[in-house]
This record gives C-alpha cells, sequence and structure tokens, in this order.
C-alpha cells in the first residue's frame, strides 16, 4: 500500500481492507519500516487501533536508501547498534507495546549473523518481540542464526515463476521445523493475467526497471502466463487463485502473503483457499512453469547481490 507500486493515496479504502481482510479470517498481517520509509508501519498502526490482539503482525528491519532515491532501498544494516534502534522505531509508529515476528529484511555481509540475531534476541527478552524471522537468506545462514535464537519463519520471494526456494533454502527450513513465508506469491501481480503490456506500469511502479518486466522478458513470460490463464479458466478460476491455491498445496509450513491495495482483489485473493488442486493438477502446473523457464532475474544486479545471502 505504501511502496513500489505506486503509493495508495486513498488511506481510507487501505485501513478499510485490512479491516477487511481481518474480518475475513485473514489474521496475519505483514509490513517493514522501510516500505514507504515508516509511512506503511503508522497506516498499519492506524488499521489495528483496538484490534491489535486480533492479529498475528509482523514487521522487518535491516533496509534502508541511501538517500539517492529510487523505487527500492538498496542499503542493508544488521548492525546490533541498528537493531536497538529499529524496533522500537517500529513499536513507536505501529502503536503497538510488542510484535509477533520480527525479520531481519536482508543479511548484513558486514556483520557476523550471529551478532544481527543476538541482538534481536535480546528484543524477544525484553518482551518486544515474540518470535524471530530472516529474509531471503540461504540455508547456511538459517543454521547459524538458529544456533543463536529459534528462527521462526523465513520470507522470500516463492511463486510459480520464482522457484529457488525450493533446492536453496525450503529443505534445510524443513529439517529445522522453519515455516516459510513466500512474498509476491503472485509474482508481483504478474501471474494474475491482468498485465498486458509495460505500458500498465504508472511511472512510480518498482517494476518498470525490473528485468523480468522489460524488453523480450516481457513477452516470453507473458506466454508462460497465459498457460496459467488457461489452466485457470479451464477449471473456471481466476489465474491468481490457481497460482495461490498451487502455493497452498505445498505445504501446511507455508503462509503466502498475496499483498492487496483494495478490497476487490483482496476478496479474489482469499478466494484461492477454496480452489483444491489434484495431483494431476498440480503436474501440468509444474509442467507449464518449469524452475528455469522464466526469462531475466527478479531484480538489477545491486538487488540480486542482496538475495541469497
Amino acid at each position: 500500500m505504501s511502496q513500489s507500486y505506486g503509493v495508495q493515496d486513498d488511506d481510507t479504502e487501505s485501513i478499510a481492507t485490512v479491516h477487511a481482510a481481518i474480518e475475513a479470517g485473514c489474521y496475519f498481517i505483514d509490513t517493514a519500516d522501510v516500505y514507504g520509509d515508516g509511512g506503511n508501519e503508522e497506516l498499519v498502526g492506524r488499521a489495528l487501533a483496538g484490534r491489535r490482539d486480533e492479529v498475528v503482525l509482523a514487521t522487518k528491519f535491516g533496509f534502508k536508501r541511501d538517500g539517492v532515491g529510487g523505487a527500492l532501498p538498496n542499503v542493508v544494516d544488521g548492525s546490533p547498534e541498528y537493531a536497538r534502534q529499529a524496533i522500537d522505531a517500529s513499536l513507536r509508529r505501529l502503536g503497538v507495546d510488542h510484535v509477533d515476528l520480527w525479520y531481519l529484511h536482508r543479511r548484513d555481509p558486514k556483520v557476523p549473523i550471529e551478532e544481527s540475531v543476538g541482538a534481536m534476541a535480546e528484543a524477544v527478552r525484553a518482551g518486544k518481540v515474540r518470535y524471530l524471522g530472516l529474509s531471503e537468506v540461504n540455508g547456511d545462514t538459517v543454521r547459524a542464526a538458529h544456533a543463536v535464537h529459534p528462527i521462526s519463519a523465513v520470507q522470500s520471494e516463492w511463486s510459480l515463476w520464482t522457484r529457488d526456494p525450493e533446492t536453496v533454502v525450503l529443505p534445510t527450513l524443513r529439517e529445522l521445523g522453519i515455516g516459510f513465508v513466500p512474498f509476491s506469491p503472485l509474482g508481483r501481480g504478474f501471474l494474475t493475467g491482468q498485465i498486458k503490456s509495460p505500458a500498465d506500469f504508472g511511472p512510480d511502479d518498482m517494476r518498470k526497471g525490473l528485468p523480468r518486466f522489460t524488453g523480450e522478458n516481457f513477452q516470453k513470460n507473458l506466454d508462460l502466463v497465459e498457460k496459467v490463464r488457461a489452466l485457470a479458466a479451464a477449471k473456471g478460476v481466476a489465474a491468481g487463485q490457481l497460482a495461490l491455491a498451487w502455493l497452498l498445496a505445498q505445504g501446511n509450513d507455508v503462509a503466502p502473503i498475496p499483498g492487496t491495495k483494495r478490497r476487490t482483489y483482496l476478496a479474489e485473493n482469499l478466494g484461492a483457499v477454496d480452489v483444491e488442486l489434484t495431483a494431476a493438477e498440480l503436474a501440468e502446473l509444474d509442467a507449464a512453469f518449469p524452475p528455469d523457464a522464466v526469462s531475466g532475474d527478479r531484480y538489477t544486479a545491486g538487488g540480486m547481490d542482496l538475495v541469497g545471502r
């Protein structure tokens, strides 16, 4: 609602969307201190006023902007000093006395993961945080962090068109009993079938600069999505619902977090819960969207340097 896909300027609709999600039984709310430079935490805080106990609230720290501009944050700070500052600032913006799940948004290569997680564990002991998580890390980092303090969840991009976690980190998480939270489970909206041209993106939409959405890659990836649309049509569901149902079928340790700005798309996303896929249908989707089928990286070179650490 506050970053990357064009800024939401209708706070009333944003808050109504959060309320509608809670009322529909969707109680896992995810934000981060860097989204909208803190503005999203403030928005979530307003939406949860008087309803804090109805949700599991997650936020993140460690990602910052260099002040030069751009749609994406590009500086990482996982230092213990910054961790202590960040949790207090997040609690202030959210208007709560604790968060349920606190992630390190990206691993800082300048700081041993043991030090970052050690500082995060201090917040658990202080009652400011209940559980700890990591984002976009590799299996070795998970093991090292888990040895310092139990890691409850790892959040990374996972969808039909981003299959890396299946070989890179998911086996480690399942060995250790750690949950997986896929972000962008709809391929940044691409898997809904609603995006037809790069011209569909507004001037402040981060997707305009991502390799998968530009040049020849766009059309190649659009051809892949057409296969998903055809399978969804045959089943009588929306393409996005089929993509979410595929993720939900991967295991009870998987909790996708599809983002949306409006109640209309929220209702469509939640409908995926009722889509049951047979083994044959799952195989069809895997065949239509094999792990190496997508053209282009998820991020530019600088962004790719920040993942899988």
